[in-house]
């Protein structure tokens, strides 16, 4: 009987244990193993009684749900690959169509295709993906035919006798970059603030997202190489945000070098709220000089696919002051939005602040969308316009009534 026992014993630790090991299930089965061989190794006066009998039903129930856990977690892996797969043969029956579909394509890229919503969704989204794939394409193929001039070059000066400065040249590049940092590094000590609101992320696309940061990374770059730089803040920034996995994307290690000031907290929980101006092309108040006591906010959104009035409601829901470039004051627009991406209004406030010319910062407008500045106001030429218009008009009433007279004389003498 007790070799009987112990043999029981070993059988179901062995069980037990080599279950849990290959379906790594957790420690909360071993327990039962213990209290099993435990209820064994009693006496064996007791073995008719009802302590050293094995809970078998309990114990199965156990094996049961580890077994369904295991099995649910297996069918989820799989369902996820099945969708993926489902979306890249969809992908290969639109390239077969003929449509524009990317030729490589990421696992996050087929995730965020497979959760539009429509298929004009899905299709905007491919073709966005294919064209990035053609510059990348087109801008491989142009560094590749420089390095072969450069390479032609290098062999005619070494058969020549003539010889390049390239070292110089280095030299000299990084040492600017050392100039640049060394200006950034003093604007975040004595330089004026700028924010960037980082908090429209939920109101764009991952696609409008990314060119967002793009526009945003092409500010920094021009902010860390002029004369006198703001001191960047990224306010309403989450680490866990589609905005922190882009700029990732871009910077990658220097991410943490740059030299700006990156927080989650409000611009009004920083900086007082009488110094903070929103700038937004909605507002109905003109900014006029450019004030450097003064802290501007611009939002880092897209413009093109937003409602109109997003920023200026924020603004207006935390009681900030806002301003609007002087576009019609100094250019002669065309029809169409007043909206300028983030880098465009990078370099007019870094124009503002170096010169306070109005005529220079505004040069970094588009050229089509406007025809040209003006000497005076556009207000003031809409009032001459209009002036002229109501002479015009007062001279053909007078004409008209003239005529009436005369034709109501002739008909009276006819009588």
């Amino acid at each position: 009987m007790q070799s009987a026992n112990m043999l029981l014993k070993k059988i179901v630790r062995s069980s037990v244990l080599s279950f849990a090991a290959q379906h790594g299930m957790k420690k909360d089965l071993f327990p039962l193993s213990r209290t099993l061989s435990l209820s064994l190794c009693l006496k064996q006066d007791n073995s008719c009684s009802p302590s050293e009998k094995l809970d078998l039903d309990a114990w199965k129930k156990v094996m049961k749900s580890g077994l369904q856990g295991e099995v649910s977690e297996t069918v989820s892996e799989r369902k996820e690959p099945a969708t993926l797969a489902a979306g890249r043969e969809m992908l290969e029956m639109w390239r077969l169509a003929g449509r524009l579909v990317p030729e490589n394509i990421t696992e996050e890229q087929l995730k965020t295709l497979m959760e539009c919503t429509s298929k004009s969704a899905q299709k905007k989204y491919l073709k966005y993906l294919y064209l990035k794939e053609l510059h990348k394409k087109n801008d491989k193929r142009k560094m590749e035919e420089k390095k072969e001039r450069r390479l032609e070059a290098q062999e005619q000066a070494s058969e020549t006798g003539v010889t390049k400065k390239n070292s110089f040249i280095c030299l000299w590049a990084s040492c600017m970059d050392k100039v640049c940092n060394w200006r950034a590094a003093q604007s975040m000590v004595f330089g004026q603030p700028l924010v960037f609101d980082m908090s429209f992320e939920k109101d764009m696309s991952v696609r409008e997202v990314a060119n967002t940061v793009r526009q945003i990374v092409l500010s920094e770059s021009a902010n860390r190489r002029s004369v006198d730089p703001f001191h960047i803040h990224f306010c309403n920034f989450k680490d866990d945000s589609l905005y922190h996995k882009e700029f990732t994307k871009y910077y990658r290690e220097a991410w943490g070098k740059l030299l700006i000031t990156v927080t989650d907290q409000c611009y009004t929980e920083v900086f007082p709220k009488d110094k903070l101006i929103y700038l937004t092309a909605d507002s109905p108040k003109v900014m006029k000089t450019f004030d450097h006591n003064k802290i501007y906010i611009v939002g880092s959104m897209v413009d093109r696919n937003i409602k109109t009035g997003v920023s200026l409601a924020r603004a207006k829901r935390l009681g900030l002051e806002t301003a609007a470039l002087p576009l019609e004051k100094y250019l002669l627009w065309n029809t169409g939005a007043k909206n300028l991406t983030l880098d465009q209004m990078m370099h007019i406030l870094l124009t503002l602040k170096d010169t306070g010319d109005w005529q220079k910062a505004l040069e970094f407008v588009p050229k089509r969308k406007y025809c040209g500045f003006v000497n005076k106001p556009v207000h003031e030429l809409k009032k001459t316009l209009s002036l002229i218009n109501t002479l015009k008009l007062g001279k053909r009433q007078e004409e008209v009534q003239k005529q009436f007279a005369k034709n109501y004389s002739k008909k009276q003498t006819q009588k």
